[in-house]
């Protein structure tokens, strides 16, 4: 077993205790007992600082995150202007927005364009909407053994709560977008969002994550659930841009029911230590899940992905498609698994990882696997990880393009079949702008 046992006594005891002692007086006593026992929990097994032993933490080094004693986050004084929120995130005027600064649901910069939907805080949904809320909240993201599912859990007090009723199909995307403002000292905050999609719903959901800071310490333990009801298709757009010294510890959980559809984009780059975690349970006959993700990562940057899909029962399919662009010295992890288990026969699965390293001290470990516990069924993985091609990079010279721009051509278009997977338009120019701006940073060095 993994700890660090000095770590939640002096960082996060005294901050879960105020929070347990506040309960009452929010409207969501209820929520005592699950914190209380994702705390116990997690105080036996600490944070996994220690590789040894850990699958799922063997390529990631999170002794630096251990070391910073991380305090939660208070609710900010004022909300951030508009303009900057807008300058910085993800924007469209005609989107539902829901806007939480610092891990605190923000009114005067949240906006809620869609009729025949709820939209609203967690805070708010866990007094007002509890039926619905306390039967399906920890369902798929329960007090497991994931250490910062575990954390999050211990100090759940507001978030997103998204609720399509049967047949919604709102016409914008929802988005939920969070920031960390800067900060004197390390702060972390602990959203827990909750969507809901009933029978034959159908909606876009955009989940984006920004520092106003430069360069302040934060740490985001962010933990999405999503329950797919029969027939329902729910796309999703997961943005992560937050800033160099910041921690990202997020995880996804989804579950689906007959006939759904869960596609999911991911787009990253930015913190120290960043960490997507997914896990897809496909329970029902007929069901779809497609993942795929782009990360960037350069300097002293770490990226990590664990994407798993387990298929339940039989005549489902799933895709995991994910690209990495790595510079500096920055390192990235892909772990994906595909479970078939007994009985899910004519599954059909693949997964592939590829990556392109820009320098000598970049560094992947990619590793795709499959576990088949069924007959009839189509299963493939694959990953690769490469450099850039002198002799396409010699023959672009040769035409009289810079060493830059040519690198930068080959890059655009690497990059190029993700990023195009982005439809709504306002977040298509942001990724694409996004990715623009990241161009001149990624620099080739020749592997000789």
């Amino acid at each position: 077993m993994t700890t660090l046992a000095t770590r939640p006594a002096n960082t996060f005891g005294a901050d879960y205790a105020a929070l347990q002692k506040e309960a009452p007086r929010n409207g969501a006593a209820w929520l005592a007992p699950l914190r209380q026992r994702a705390w116990e929990r997690f105080s036996e097994l600490g944070l996994p600082a220690d590789r040894r032993g850990n699958e799922r933490w063997k390529y990631t080094n999170l002794q630096p995150l251990a070391k910073v004693a991380f305090r939660l986050a208070p609710r900010p004084a004022h909300a951030p202007a508009t303009s900057e929120v807008k300058a910085r995130a993800p924007w469209d005027d005609a989107w539902t927005t829901l806007v939480f600064v610092d891990g605190h649901y923000s009114p005067p910069l949240s906006r809620t364009t869609e009729q025949g939907i709820t939209a609203s805080s967690l805070a708010s949904a866990a007094s007002k909407d509890r039926t619905l809320v306390e039967k399906h909240l920890t369902r798929i993201a329960a007090v497991d053994e994931d250490h910062f599912t575990l954390l999050n859990t211990a100090f759940m007090s507001d978030g997103a709560f998204i609720y399509l009723p049967d047949n919604a199909s709102p016409a914008q995307p929802i988005h939920l977008l969070f920031i960390s403002t800067a900060s004197d000292a390390p702060a972390a905050t602990h959203p827990r969002s909750l969507l809901i999609a009933g029978r034959n719903s159908k909606a876009t959901v955009i989940e984006s994550y920004i520092s106003l800071g430069e360069s302040d310490q934060h740490l985001s333990d962010p933990v999405l659930e999503v329950l797919l009801g029969e027939g329902a298709e729910v796309t999703h757009y997961r943005v992560l841009m937050e800033n160099e010294n910041s921690f990202h510890t997020g995880n996804t959980r989804v579950y689906q029911q007959k006939d759904s559809k869960f596609s999911s984009v991911s787009f990253a780059t930015g913190p120290a230590v960043g960490r997507n975690d997914v896990h897809a349970l496909l329970d029902a006959e007929g069901v779809e899940c497609n993942l795929t993700g782009l990360y960037m990562t350069t300097n002293k940057q770490h990226m990590d992905n664990n994407i798993s899909v387990t298929h339940a029962k039989p005549h489902g399919t799933s895709h995991q498609y994910f690209k990495g662009i790595l510079a500096g010295q920055s390192h990235a992890v892909f772990s994906g698994i595909v479970v078939v288990k007994p009985g899910a026969m004519k599954t059909y699965a693949d997964q592939k990882d590829m990556n392109l390293l820009l320098s000598r001290g970049a560094e992947v470990d990619t590793k795709p696997s499959l576990e088949i516990l069924a007959d009839d069924v189509k299963c493939y993985h694959g990953a690769t990880a490469g450099h850039v091609d002198l002799d396409t990079l010699y023959y672009m010279r040769s035409r009289g393009i810079a060493l830059e721009t040519a690198t930068q051509m080959l890059v655009r278009g690497f990059a190029a079949e993700i990023v195009e997977k982005v439809q709504p338009p306002a977040l298509a120019r942001y990724v694409e702008d996004a990715t623009e701006r990241l161009l001149p940073g990624l620099k080739f060095e020749a592997h000789r």
